[in-house]
């Protein structure tokens, strides 16, 4: 299947996790990737996908800076011609009760996930526009941005804000053939989950690691936590002609966790 042949397409927070599990599965069906993180390691992550006959760049690029986003897509369009599809992933989470919250963790919190989403989305519009073909825009959202979980008010805040500007850039640039979409994973098997089970459970109580996951677990429908190809499968989806009539939607990916 070669969906995305020719095509190239930007992920931010590539180096692992959710961002990496959505650029193996582009990577299996034909597109040019631009891997974007703060993290070295997203040059790894680009040479073992590289390594599989796709095509694939890592370029470091800090998202809270318009300078390293403007670099980042210059980057993608040297390397590559155009900009189809972006994926706004990079994201981060503290938690903590509201008297121990820093303002240093509200800000930076903020920054990455949602000044950081405009900045991207900012960017590749206007390299979209520049070629005249239209693009896919898809947003990180959480399902804290259906429902605002305890000891993490400037994430969820941050995650009702990515939803927010989905909206707003959808009614802006759907004429253009420009679409703008947005998921929410739930409890997804990742190394930022292993942090919220460990720092979750020890302010809820005297869990041991592993053990507050496993109970949240529990009360999702389908019994199990997700994985990033669950999570691939619906941004591939997205960016795909399969959904050129769906714009300005957040869908959720928790395998009923939340149902809205």
């Amino acid at each position: 299947m070669s969906r995305f042949e020719g095509k190239t397409v930007v992920i931010t927070g590539a180096s692992r996790g959710i961002g990496a599990a959505i650029a193996r599965r582009f990577a299996r069906e034909g597109a040019r990737l631009v891997l974007s993180d703060i993290a070295a390691s997203v040059h790894d992550t680009a040479k073992a996908i590289a390594d599989t006959g796709a095509k694939a760049i890592g370029v470091e690029a800090n998202v809270t800076l318009a300078s390293d986003v403007s670099a980042l897509y210059d980057a993608a369009e040297r390397a590559f011609g155009t900009v189809d599809v972006s994926v706004q992933n990079a994201g981060v989470i503290t938690i903590a009760k509201i008297e121990d919250m820093t303002e240093a963790e509200w800000d930076k919190v903020m920054d990455v996930n949602t000044k950081g989403v405009f900045l991207c989305c900012q960017e590749a519009i206007r390299r979209m526009r520049k070629h005249g073909k239209g693009g896919r825009l898809i947003n990180t959202a959480s399902g804290q941005a259906r429902q605002g979980f305890i000891y993490t008010p400037h994430y969820a805040a941050s995650k009702f804000g990515v939803v927010g500007i989905t909206q707003s850039l959808a009614k802006e640039v759907a004429k253009e053939g420009i679409t703008v979409n947005a998921f929410c994973p739930g409890i997804i098997e990742t190394e930022m989950w292993a942090y919220n089970d460990t720092v979750w459970g020890k302010l809820l109580g005297d869990y041991k690691p592993g053990e507050l996951m496993a109970e949240w677990v529990k009360g999702i429908p389908m019994a199990r936590a997700g994985s990033g190809e669950d999570v691939a499968g619906l941004v591939t989806f997205l960016a795909s002609e399969d959904a050129a009539y769906i714009t300005g939607q957040t869908v959720n990916v928790d395998g009923g966790l939340i149902m809205s």
